[in-house]
């Protein structure tokens, strides 16, 4: 194992310094964007529902059709080493994101048409075949890690987040499945873009192709109604994620009401509350869509509550953590 006060990364069996991780110009991650990732944190060096995000990873995988060397508890096995190995390296009281990436590995079209000499058959780049002579690409499996930068969202608690509706759509379904985690995400790059065209400090809101509220990039939307509860777009048409499901549960504890619906643009301007959920994050207020107030334009009630709930579970202040590591 390389230096071990650098930070490390786990790169196709091996582990190499964090600065070495780079994955070839010829790999399809590279070249087309075929890319299963997750993306986890920690809190206090401890990562945040591991095995819900491999859960998740698995899916994805089968999904796309890669079947990846390694088991999901070598996988864990790894991203726990690494996580505890690099977080050692940060100031007290910071903490990671850690990132779990899977390619199908080398394009064909960019393979070598042979192996190169002295290449044996358990390559991590080739594997034999009995398809012919041609060698078929491994799938690449990287784990990296990196410093959560606070300073994107520490002040976001307190000020909530804008959003802004754009002319880009989410995927459709007849693309790809609204389950599957991927990094193919030029939609949002360019729904951000407009969005910041129209308000420096806003992010994107994307509708599906029936004018239904998808998610923001990047994070999952949760509308709040008295009388009504919490209430996300229907499940089976987003990409349900991790921190979603852990808002639900917390909610559940706080005696409120969870529910889903396809949501309107006025569902979601008219509301009492507008959440954001990710990873990163963990829950963020929504005070502006379109540059019109949801609520009181301020923070609510039910976004303080569900945070305060997030804190205690976690075992750490998760405001508190962000504004003084920014």
């Amino acid at each position: 194992m390389p230096g071990m006060d650098q930070p490390l990364a786990f790169f196709n069996g091996q582990w190499i310094p964090a600065s070495a991780a780079a994955v070839s110009v010829a790999d399809a991650g590279f070249v087309q964007g075929t890319t299963i990732a997750e993306q986890l944190r920690t809190f206090g060096g401890k990562l945040f529902r591991l095995q819900d995000h491999l859960a998740r990873l698995a899916r994805s995988l089968e999904i796309v059709g890669i079947e990846p060397s390694m088991t999901g508890d070598q996988l864990a096995g790894i991203a726990e080493e690494l996580a505890a190995h690099n977080h050692a390296l940060l100031s007290p009281g910071d903490d990671l994101g850690l990132s779990i990436v899977v390619t199908p590995g080398v394009y064909p079209t960019f393979a070598p048409q042979q192996k190169p000499r002295g290449v044996k058959g358990d390559s991590p780049i080739f594997a034999e075949t009995k398809i012919g002579t041609v060698p078929q690409p491994q799938p690449t499996v990287c784990q990296h890690t990196y410093r959560l930068p606070f300073h994107l969202w520490a002040k976001k608690y307190q000020e909530g987040q804008r959003l802004v509706t754009t002319g880009v759509e989410q995927v459709s379904e007849r693309c790809w499945p609204p389950a599957l985690k991927c990094r193919s995400r030029m939609h949002y790059y360019l729904a951000d873009r407009q969005a910041a065209a129209i308000d420096p400090q806003s992010r994107a809101m994307l509708l599906d192709a029936q004018g239904f509220v998808a998610e923001a990039s990047t994070a999952n939307v949760l509308i709040y109604r008295a009388g009504e509860g919490l209430v996300s777009p229907p499940l089976p048409k987003i990409l349900r994620g991790i921190s979603l499901s852990v808002a639900a549960e917390l909610a559940g504890q706080l005696g409120i009401p969870f529910g889903e619906r396809d949501l309107a643009l006025n569902d979601v301007a008219s509301a009492d509350e507008v959440l954001l959920t990710s990873t990163t994050v963990c829950i963020l207020p929504v005070t502006r869509l379109n540059g019109r107030p949801i609520g009181s334009g301020r923070p609510g009630t039910v976004f303080s509550e569900l945070l305060a709930a997030w804190s205690e579970m976690v075992g750490l202040d998760v405001v508190a953590q962000a504004e003084q590591h920014v």
